[in-house]
């Protein structure tokens, strides 16, 4: 094997910096992050919308999601006191809206209706939904996981609607959905080009010797 040289690297070492310093580099390397818009209400019937760009599916089979509040954001609190909420996609179209709701408005105040964002019914939980958001995941809550400063706040997924007209052949289909990512600093990012590739078997790896060839480049 021909071993070739690499750039120049930069290290970042968490042990010798400043922790906001490090968060910003954590930011700008794991990318892109998908975004959960997440519904809660408070005890009070307050309802918050605020997007976290620490999340991903946390488990199968039963189906969980997981975000993260860095600090003790209104969205865990709320969740802990009600038990539900939703994660709804943060769809291209809404874009200023979805950076808007990210405004560290006092407690007890509404980003939905400060930022004109439509709220309606959620099918099986009491927490609404974002109406102009084209999936919503509706959720209870299963457990928290304080890390830190931060908290993992993992829901139980017991429903799932998505807008007909982004659905076919039994699944949400991406050029419909149009979602948003978010990047380093004040970057985001849309889907962009989509690539397809089909994962490869062992079997026709072992059988095929050009598939490996091709792969490497050789």
């Amino acid at each position: 094997m021909t071993v070739q040289s690499s750039p120049q690297r930069v290290s970042f070492d968490p042990a010798e910096m400043d922790t906001g310093a490090f968060y910003r580099v954590l930011n700008s390397v794991v990318v892109p992050r998908p975004i959960a818009w997440v519904v809660t209400q408070s005890a009070e019937g307050v309802h918050n919308l605020a997007p976290h760009s620490f999340y991903t599916v946390a488990c199968v089979d039963p189906p969980i999601v997981q975000f993260t509040s860095v600090g003790r954001k209104d969205s865990l609190r709320n969740a802990e006191a009600t038990g539900e909420f939703t994660v709804n996609l943060t769809p291209e179209a809404l874009f200023e809206r979805v950076n808007a709701t990210g405004t560290d408005f006092p407690a007890g105040e509404s980003e939905a209706e400060h930022t004109g964002v439509r709220l309606e019914p959620s099918d099986t939980v009491s927490v609404p939904r974002v109406a102009q958001s084209p999936v919503s995941l509706e959720c209870a809550l299963h457990s928290t996981l304080r890390l830190g400063d931060s908290t993992v706040v993992f829901g139980r997924v017991v429903h799932v609607s998505v807008w007909e007209t982004a659905v076919r052949d039994g699944r949400a289909r991406i050029d419909q959905l149009r979602p948003l990512a978010r990047l380093g600093g004040n970057e985001w990012s849309t889907i962009g080009e989509v690539k397809e590739i089909r994962r490869i078997p062992y079997r026709k790896w072992a059988e095929d010797p050009s598939i490996g060839e091709q792969v490497r480049g050789d």
